[in-house]
């Protein structure tokens, strides 16, 4: 189904990346959704592609998926699974490569025009006036052999918000992507130094006080490392005033 632009009242469209795999994109966007409605904010989550999955009742679902699903409140049935992350891979690997296996590509098109069809669709039902888009791995990840999740990001026109995976390289690799956000002529709302390992990384303080000087966007918080997480607790830790939307 294919839906005209005109018919769907435009969201705001935040997109959220990390600085490479593991960095905490999911534990943080799911934190962020909990504290966006503590703010009274109407959000729809929506993962485009994901790799690494299990069967339930018929239907391969990502871990990552069902908790942004969760933070919103979002009954887990076919219908809406299928909303939220149109395309679902089973083994965890690159999404373009598992894409590949089962010949089922998506497209920074294809993807833009399952997203305004769950918009539409759900408008019956409730209208949202914010999108968080959780991309996978890290900025530039390929969706096919010409097209990268930035692309989707791109297309949408979206701010964005960079999780910060706080270990060895994390300078490097936070700089060069805020560089390529900037190159794309997005804006970086913001961004998250989660610490995504059980020891805080050497000199901590000093290298978070290098981003906060290097980084032209607000820190919106700092995300500690849980064993068990729990996204609601973790919520606190996020400043959604600061959030440049």
């Amino acid at each position: 189904m294919m839906v005209a632009n005109n018919e769907i009242k435009k969201p705001l469209y935040l997109f959220v990346t990390g600085t490479d795999t593991d960095a905490g994109k999911t534990t943080c966007a799911s934190a962020l959704l909990h504290a966006l409605h503590g703010q009274g904010r109407r959000v729809w989550p929506f993962k485009p592609v994901a790799a690494g999955a299990e069967a339930v009742d018929g239907q391969l679902r990502n871990s990552d998926a069902l908790k942004l699903m969760n933070a919103c409140a979002i009954e887990v049935n076919h219908e809406n699974y299928a909303k939220v992350n149109p395309y679902c891979y089973a083994p965890p690997i690159a999404p373009h490569i598992a894409a590949a296996q089962v010949k089922s590509t998506p497209t920074v098109r294809s993807i833009i025009a399952k997203l305004e069809t769950a918009l539409f669709e759900r408008q019956n039902a409730k209208s949202h006036d914010l999108v968080l888009i959780e991309g996978a791995g890290g900025w530039l990840v390929p969706l096919n052999d010409e097209e990268s999740l930035a692309d989707v990001a791109k297309a949408l026109q979206a701010d964005v918000l960079l999780v910060i995976g706080m270990k060895l390289g994390c300078l490097n690799h936070a700089l060069l992507t805020v560089e390529a956000i900037q190159r794309r002529g997005l804006k970086l709302a913001g961004w998250i130094a989660n610490q995504p390992l059980p020891a805080q990384m050497s000199h901590y303080q000093e290298n978070l006080e290098t981003l906060k000087r290097m980084i032209d966007a607000p820190c919106l918080g700092e995300v500690p490392f849980q064993s068990n997480v729990d996204e609601t607790a973790l919520a606190a830790h996020i400043n959604v005033r600061a959030l440049q939307l």
